[in-house]
């Protein structure tokens, strides 16, 4: 009579842990559950916007118009090699341009003025200040049709005549590494001067699925 007293709490403790344990089971099947037929969150499933700014890194570089100088005018002596007219640039409180024109058999001294104003898309618009060509007394807009006409530029280099402007597509130019360039801050005064590079990581041999 002793004996069947003392092993009824014991069945009755091994019966709580028995519906304990089917409890948890079932409340893990049901969190398995949700998980997996819970509908996706539309923000799961990343825009192109996002998977473009993933493709590349960007990077801001800052120099000196004096570095910058160095390097147009690199750029310019190439681009003038097999050319009859030379023009050369000084970068000092506004971009200077020098060179000649044909004018009567000859040449004549050119000299713009241009006060660069920096557009929304990393571009640079170069509004003429001042200009004169020689002795000869020509309206603004008449000088500005020779430059076109005769100064070689680079395709992205356009010069707009009608509005006495340049204007210099930066993020156009072609450049071998396949970097994207475009303008940050370009005040010539204060020598500041800053350019982002936008890095494509095909450009270096990364793989954009290698990330994920």
């Amino acid at each position: 009579m002793t004996e069947h007293k003392t092993n009824k709490p014991q069945k009755n403790k091994w019966k709580r842990l028995f519906y304990s344990l089917l409890t948890i089971n079932v409340v893990i099947i049901g969190l398995l559950a949700l998980f997996i037929f819970w509908p996706v969150s539309e923000t799961a499933v990343p825009d192109s916007k996002t998977q473009a700014t993933q493709e590349s890194s960007e990077f801001v570089v800052r120099t000196t118009k004096e570095n910058l100088n160095e390097l147009v005018n690199a750029y310019i002596d190439k681009l003038l090699n097999d050319s009859a007219h030379n023009y050369k640039i000084s970068l000092e409180d506004d971009v200077h341009l020098i060179g000649e024109l044909p004018a009567f058999s000859t040449t004549v001294p050119l000299s713009v003025h241009l006060e660069p104003i920096v557009q929304d898309n990393g571009n640079v618009i170069l509004k003429q200040n001042s200009i004169s060509i020689g002795l000869l007394e020509l309206p603004n807009q008449t000088i500005m049709k020779y430059m076109k006409k005769y100064l070689p530029m680079p395709e992205w280099v356009t010069v707009n005549p009608k509005d006495e402007e340049i204007y210099v597509a930066v993020n156009e130019m072609d450049i071998k590494s396949n970097f994207h360039v475009s303008i940050e801050r370009f005040d010539l005064g204060a020598n500041d001067l800053a350019f982002k590079i936008k890095v494509p990581y095909e450009t270096l041999g990364i793989e954009l699925g290698k990330f994920y």
